[in-house]
């Protein structure tokens, strides 16, 4: 048993010195940027105190969802292009549901040529996790006297024992310990339930006000529903094994992506969503405020044009011309159905149909046209032929008639 647990002690320690190694940037710039906060906000509180470490968690949180704006305005575009997106994907649903693996190439060249994203909805979130995990282990440390840098270790003493509503920020619910521990656990499943209740209710937000009918089914609406329900579950259970300094920074976190988000749906909706229709109602009623036409001025009335990223960029397919005998040219016309030249110089409009009296001769014209020049010497022969036969019967009678 010793020769087989010695390996793979030996892998594990090289995995938890590789993953060190990796986020010790991540702990510098997190301790670094607490330790700015606090500094700043000591001028106006109590350096010891809870409050100005719970504050300067939360203007971690600030600098760090600031920073993530950009990708913050790709993940509503990409989310919006997905939306509008839904009837082209039916469509192609309906086209090549019976084959998947066409269907997959058909969904990724429409993704490509309409710049959308289906995994840029998660980009924020997924950036975010290692800086909540290098949080996670700063106050893990603190709250042991530990530090991950040399920035924190002037005040780790601070943070460990710093409180609010007396609850040490640097401990978790489930590992509570010393007198105030029934605090802890009070002020952390408040901030569970508030940081729960945040998260779905910024998902449910988007999908009630800024999804349109359409977009409710399919893929697009499983990856929300899988946001609006799995994620806060994930959350809520997660959070007793989190400090409470972490569940101030998701806290916080919520509150901005849900304010950020609400921003965004009511200057920018979606066409043909809930929020659109409200936009477009105020609008009009700012219109008859100022003493103008109602609909002046308002997105997807009075030829105002709708700006969407989701334009098919594809080319057009050409069509060839199909081709025309010239009999069928001389008939009808040029390909196209434009008017036909007469042999007399007057151009006539093409018909639809023929009229009965020039039906026999366009019928003879073709029919002699067509026929071959040998034909046409056989059949001038044959005519010399009977009139010699007739003469020869005329001649019969006159010689018996002489007789």
């Amino acid at each position: 048993m010793t020769l087989l647990a010695i390996p793979g002690l030996a892998v594990w320690d090289g995995i938890v010195d590789l993953f060190n190694t990796v986020m010790t940037p991540l702990y510098w710039a997190v301790s670094a940027l607490l330790v700015g906060w606090h500094w700043l906000l000591s001028q106006v509180l109590d350096p010891n105190g809870g409050w100005a470490w719970a504050l300067s968690i939360a203007g971690l949180t600030i600098v760090i969802r600031t920073l993530l704006i950009p990708l913050f305005v790709r993940q509503i575009r990409s989310s919006r292009n997905m939306q509008l997106l839904q009837p082209k994907m039916k469509e192609l649903q309906k086209k090549y549901g019976h084959d998947r693996e066409k269907l997959g190439q058909e969904m990724m060249k429409l993704y490509k040529e309409t710049g959308t994203n289906p995994f840029s909805s998660c980009l924020p979130l997924l950036l975010q996790s290692p800086i909540f995990l290098a949080l996670f282990r700063v106050l893990d440390y603190a709250s042991k006297g530990k530090t991950h840098s040399s920035i924190m270790d002037p005040h780790v003493q601070s943070l460990q024992h710093a409180k609010i509503f007396g609850a040490e920020i640097s401990q978790t619910f489930l590992k509570a310990n010393g007198p105030g521990a029934a605090n802890v656990k009070v002020v952390a499943i408040v901030l569970i339930i508030l940081m729960t209740a945040t998260m779905f209710t910024t998902q449910l937000q988007l999908m009630r006000k800024n999804m349109p009918k359409e977009a409710l089914t399919g893929q697009a609406a499983q990856m929300q529903k899988i946001m609006l329900y799995v994620f806060p579950i994930f959350f809520l259970i997660g959070g007793f094994n989190f400090p409470i300094g972490v569940l101030i920074y998701w806290f916080v976190s919520n509150l901005w992506t849900m304010g950020q988000q609400f921003y965004v749906i009511r200057r920018n909706p979606a066409p043909g969503t809930p929020a659109y229709d409200a936009m477009q109602a105020r609008k009009r009623e700012q219109n008859l405020r100022h003493g103008r036409s109602a609909d002046e001025g308002v997105p997807g009335t009075d030829g105002e044009a709708t700006e969407t990223d989701t334009t098919d960029r594809r080319p057009a397919q050409r069509q060839q011309p199909k081709r025309q005998s010239r009999s069928d040219r001389r008939t009808t016309g040029p390909a196209g159905g434009g008017a036909t030249t007469s042999n007399n110089g007057q151009t006539s409009a093409p018909e639809d149909t023929p009229r009965p009296q020039d039906t026999p001769k366009k019928t003879q014209a073709g029919a002699a046209k067509k026929q071959p020049a040998g034909k046409k010497g056989t059949g001038a022969k044959r005519q010399p032929a009977a009139k010699s036969a007739a003469q020869k019967k005329a001649a019969q009678k006159r010689s018996g008639g002489s007789r």
